[in-house]
């Protein structure tokens, strides 16, 4: 057997090794099409990377919504009232949570709640300097797992900004609308940022950018798995690829195995062809009428609609 089909061993001992990463990153390699979980991505270095991308000429979504909530915040603070807790899932950064509070009157607690707990801490530390009379509730878990809230005043108004709903596929969407609509209760809002069907020659640059940040972003994950599943990946083995899938109206990201070889993850040997990919993460890009449908199934009815003037990105205030 040549070294190209050989499981690698470059990788030193695994450090911080979690079973739960590994399980998970095992389900997903040894399927018949390779994938892993998104969520992944998201790690120390990954969310630093993440941040960098948001900063790309290539990414307009961060830029245009950021504009959409600055433009929005009279209307919003009217239709809210005084003194609502905001709880924002995947509260991975303080920029749009700070505007969303600035545009609110007088709002009286704050939940971050994200899978990465340091963006959850700096979030909260963040928000705690602009906002010091703001009662802080920092939460630490996977949404698509609930949440249990604390005791909150009302009106409660979920946050769920950046389009990572368009991480989720249709049934996922669905099913963790339905979780916060639960979390939430009756009479509550949820603004929800949603990005727009376009062109692949605006949305491929956006996940594939000239100065190769989101690459770098998509190839973290193989040295998080080096790091927390026993694996060892070479990463110059593999390149990102971002791909408009029209069919099913998303971006999708993959990790392309430029040559034959094995690598062990836990132990466990999973081979690559050349060309095959791992697919790591999907965007998927929904009309206003297309998400309103989603967000229906769950039980929520669209109450606010607001789009930039190029018709790139849509944030919809709904109802429980």
């Amino acid at each position: 057997m040549n070294s190209t089909t050989t499981p690698s061993s470059r990788a030193a001992a695994p450090r911080h090794f979690d079973p739960a990463i590994a399980e998970v990153a095992l389900k997903g390699l040894r399927a018949p099409r390779k994938t892993l979980p998104a969520h992944l991505l998201y790690d120390e270095a990954g969310c630093r990377l993440f941040e960098a991308i948001t900063r790309l000429p290539e990414y307009y979504v961060t830029r245009t919504e950021l504009a959409l909530l600055r433009q929005l915040g009279p209307e919003l603070r009217e239709r809210i009232g005084p003194g609502a807790a905001v709880v924002e899932y995947g509260a991975g950064a303080p920029a749009k949570a700070a505007l969303l509070l600035a545009a609110l009157d007088r709002p009286a607690a704050y939940v971050p709640f994200d899978i990465a707990e340091g963006a959850v801490t700096a979030t909260a530390e963040a928000l705690r300097q602009r906002f010091p009379g703001l009662a802080l509730h920092p939460l630490v878990g996977d949404f698509m797992d609930g949440i249990a809230l604390p005791e909150l005043p009302r009106p409660l108004l979920g946050f769920f900004p950046g389009s990572t709903i368009g991480n989720l596929d249709p049934e996922a969407a669905v099913r963790f609308l339905r979780k916060v609509r639960a979390a939430l209760g009756e009479e509550a809002r949820f603004l929800v940022g949603v990005d727009l069907p376009k062109s692949p020659e605006v949305l491929v640059p956006a996940y594939d950018d000239a100065a190769g940040v989101t690459a770098a972003f998509n190839l973290n994950l193989l040295h998080r798995l080096n790091r927390e599943a026993g694996a060892a990946f070479d990463a110059a083995r593999f390149t990102h690829r971002a791909v408009w899938n029209a069919t099913d109206s998303r971006i999708e990201m993959h990790l392309q195995s430029r040559q034959p070889h094995s690598v062990a993850v836990a132990g466990v040997p999973i081979h690559f062809e050349a060309g095959e990919t791992i697919h790591t993460e999907n965007s998927y890009k929904r009309s206003p009428d297309a998400f309103l449908a989603l967000a229906a199934q769950a039980g929520w009815r669209g109450e606010a609609l607001w789009l930039d003037p190029e018709g790139l990105f849509s944030l919809h205030l709904l109802a429980a």
